[in-house]
């Protein structure tokens, strides 16, 4: 710590928060939301609830000449009976735009999950802080992103400087709803989840609601989206309807158009991209529900429907990357601000040959930089839906 000026203590308010719809006063301090109260009052089980707990791409902006930083934070984290305990969540400090430390916080609640089950056991544990040294001495934007897959409470922000909040700076907000993919599962931190990675080559402001196991195309996420601010928006459909084996046919084509009309409320003329998913060999043509696979001692995923099925309306990723590219087709012709990715041009077979999933479903650190860059570049790029052509940022920062 520098000695010669004294900590400077600052609480945590939405003035230095970005890519949260929500907060949540608890008696250890702020809770942020990636879901408004009213959808969570809505949500049917506890692995949604979990999941938008879990700040994937919530962030604290501020500036400040500060060389070290201090956040007290109590976190959640989330382990699977009969399963290795996971590693501590990473807080990623960037300088400027650039990743400049990182940090992990020890202790705190232990959930504990069983797969096969679904019961949960949570253990309580305590606070501690993340703290980071050696920063420039320079007046600079900081941003910490916070552990994604990490239920983080909010307490302190210690500086030896004092703090003031980030300006916007003038980048169009991106608002994405997604999987556990686009929530970060396996990514080695929370900057390098394939949304930040393609936000950042994109220079725009992320929110992310990418939700473990939780693209189910509810209503609720879908009215968040339409009262959220945002220039660009994008959603990623498939893995967890075919997964989860939630809907047939006849249910899922009547669903997307409601996702979308929904969203079309708030944001008539905003480019709205629909994408389908990546590669997933085990559901490309085999139908949920998807089940654990312990038999190496390691979780693998394994599709259990009935080929058989499908004439009868039964959905594999297949099905549904057809009926999606339907879909937009017929609604663009009058909606020319829509528009639709085939998830293998993101990850697709060459992809897998090269980087295959480890457990058969989540892509790792690697696959989700491949799949950022190649959204970045088709999305971001030149003549892509989501280029600089296609219109200036119109609102703040979430």
């Amino acid at each position: 710590m520098n000695t010669e000026h004294p900590w400077v203590t600052t609480p945590i308010t939405t003035d230095i928060l970005r890519g949260a719809l929500d907060v949540e006063h608890t008696a250890y301090g702020l809770l942020p939301h990636r879901l408004p109260a009213q959808a969570r009052q809505q949500i049917p089980d506890d692995q949604l609830a979990m999941a938008e707990a879990q700040p994937s791409g919530v962030r604290l902006a501020f500036r400040t000449r500060a060389t070290t930083v201090e956040l007290d934070t109590l976190p959640t984290k989330r382990a699977y009976r009969g399963l290795p305990a996971p590693a501590d969540g990473v807080y990623d400090l960037l300088v400027d735009g650039r990743l400049a430390a990182q940090a992990t916080v020890t202790g705190g609640r232990l959930r504990t999950v069983d797969m096969a089950t679904q019961s949960v056991e949570l253990r309580e544990g305590p606070p501690g802080t993340a703290r980071f040294t050696g920063l420039p001495a320079h007046e600079k934007n900081v941003e910490i992103w916070l552990p994604h897959t990490e239920t983080t409470e909010l307490a302190v922000l210690r500086t030896d400087a004092p703090v003031e909040p980030a300006p916007a700076g003038g980048r169009r907000v991106w608002l994405h709803h997604g999987s556990s993919i686009s929530h970060g599962s396996n990514a080695a931190g929370p900057t390098t989840i394939w949304p930040a990675l393609a936000a950042a080559q994109g220079e725009v402001e992320l929110v992310n609601l990418g939700f473990g196991g939780g693209a189910l195309l509810d209503p609720f996420t879908a009215r968040a989206m339409r009262d959220t601010p945002a220039d660009l928006i994008s959603i990623k459909i498939g893995i967890n309807v075919v997964n989860a084996d939630v809907m047939r046919r006849r249910a899922f084509v009547p669903a997307v158009h409601g996702f979308l009309d929904t969203i079309r409320e708030g944001h008539p003329k905003t480019p709205l991209l629909v994408v389908s998913a990546i590669l997933c060999p085990v559901h490309e043509d085999t139908p949920g529900p998807l089940a654990p696979d312990f038999g190496d001692g390691t979780v693998r995923f394994k599709a259990t429907g009935d080929p058989a099925d499908i004439p009868a309306g039964r959905l594999t990723l297949n099905v549904i990357r057809a009926e999606l590219a339907r879909i937009v087709e017929q609604r663009a012709a009058d909606d020319p601000a829509l528009h639709h990715l085939d998830g293998r041009d993101l990850y697709g077979e060459a992809d897998y040959a090269e980087l295959p999933l480890p457990d058969e479903l989540h892509p790792d650190p690697a696959g989700h930089r491949r799949i950022g860059e190649n959204f970045a570049r088709l999305v971001f790029g030149a003549g892509g839906p989501f280029a600089a052509s296609a219109g200036p940022p119109s609102r703040p920062a979430v």
